[in-house]
């Protein structure tokens, strides 16, 4: 079924759907803790789940996207437990550690194959990764910071309507949390002006100081001096990224990874330390002269990106990240043009990995799908 089909039927006809995908079946044998989930296996939780969702008070009050944002992340946001349960060797219980954040990457794989435009397919895959974070907000030492950093990163109030269907969506011997717990996240994000919007900061540069240091001050209202501004590539290979800066930044001197590559005849497969060492005195030189350029590599994981927008950041720079993802077949077509083919493969394989970046990463972003 593909995506434009999927976004306009009904739940039964999702549920009929996923029954007969082979991460479906995973989860009718994954079996959970009876103390939380009695009504059995993960896929009977889920679709209890997509059931409480017509039932909200305020469903009706939704856009059709937003909708079909909360479906899609009833339907997956277990999706990744089959993966990872587990018996506790200390307590036997039945625990599923980091299926949220395996499920946000199965989710976008999915969703990828179904056509998923990359907007609403980012917005489904973080809800999963999040999705279990309003139960545990009154532990938290400061709150408000936290659901303000969640607010750039999803939607705070269908993360809460989200909450409330899975905790409805299930039978408890054990009741040690109530939808109490749940409302303290609405709460917490209407007193900061985030539980339908991202969180208004004073400036860009507020945002990015909020999400890069350890202490920040909500109501800070940093002084803007930058050095220069660099633009950040991110894409899968064959994505179009020069192609890119080609067009809306021609302006621009390019530091690329391929070119280094090209200059001292590494492959992409070989060790990429001298790519990295020459790359990074490039970036340097352009930093300390504070002239504006573009970084262009892969950028798909954001431990990688880090370290370089660390780098930026360190010498003041404004940063923006584009990144750029088409169609996989049309990637693919285009990577057959490139000078240097990478095997499909190996593209398959960083696309199952890819982190896409988000807000809490730069000054700007942008999100080119196709």
């Amino acid at each position: 079924m593909k995506w434009s089909q999927l976004q306009s039927a009904s739940i039964k006809s999702i549920i009929g759907w996923a029954s007969t995908q082979p991460w479906c079946a995973a989860m009718q044998e994954c079996a959970q803790d009876a103390k939380w989930h009695s009504e059995g296996d993960v896929w009977t939780h889920t679709q209890m789940v997509m059931h409480e969702l017509p039932q909200l008070e305020s469903w009706s009050d939704l856009s059709s996207h937003d909708q079909t944002v909360l479906i899609f992340t009833a339907l997956f946001h277990d999706v990744a437990k089959p993966l990872t349960t587990q018996v506790d060797p200390l307590t036997g219980n039945i625990i599923s550690p980091k299926h949220a954040v395996k499920g946000e990457h199965l989710a976008r794989t999915i969703l990828r194959e179904c056509g998923c435009d990359l907007t609403t397919r980012e917005e489904i895959a973080r809800m999963v990764r999040y999705h279990g974070r309003p139960v545990f907000l009154m532990h938290k030492s400061d709150p408000t910071r936290e659901v303000v950093r969640h607010s750039w990163l999803v939607n705070n109030r269908l993360l809460y309507l989200f909450a409330l269907a899975d905790f409805r969506g299930r039978c408890a011997k054990k009741k040690t949390r109530s939808e109490e717990d749940l409302h303290f996240w609405k709460i917490a994000s209407e007193e900061a002006s985030c539980y339908e919007r991202p969180y208004p900061f004073a400036s860009d540069h507020a945002r990015f100081l909020f999400f890069h240091q350890d202490k920040p001050n909500l109501h800070y209202v940093p002084h803007e001096d930058f050095s220069c501004r660099v633009t950040v590539m991110a894409g899968l290979p064959g994505s179009g990224k020069d192609r890119w800066l080609a067009i809306h930044r021609s302006e621009l001197p390019v530091v690329s990874l391929d070119e280094i590559r090209g200059d001292l005849m590494i492959d992409p497969t070989d060790n990429q330390g001298k790519v990295i060492q020459r790359a990074r005195e490039a970036c340097r030189e352009h930093l300390r002269a504070g002239t504006s350029f573009a970084y262009n590599a892969t950028n798909t994981m954001h431990l990688t990106r880090g370290r370089w927008l660390d780098l930026f950041a360190d010498y003041a720079a404004w940063i923006e990240i584009v990144y750029v993802e088409p169609p996989l077949d049309v990637l693919f077509r285009q990577n057959k043009s490139r000078e240097t083919v990478v095997p499909e493969a190996i593209i398959r394989r960083l696309a199952d990995r890819l982190e896409p970046p988000t807000w809490a990463e730069a000054h700007q972003l942008t999100l080119v799908d196709g």
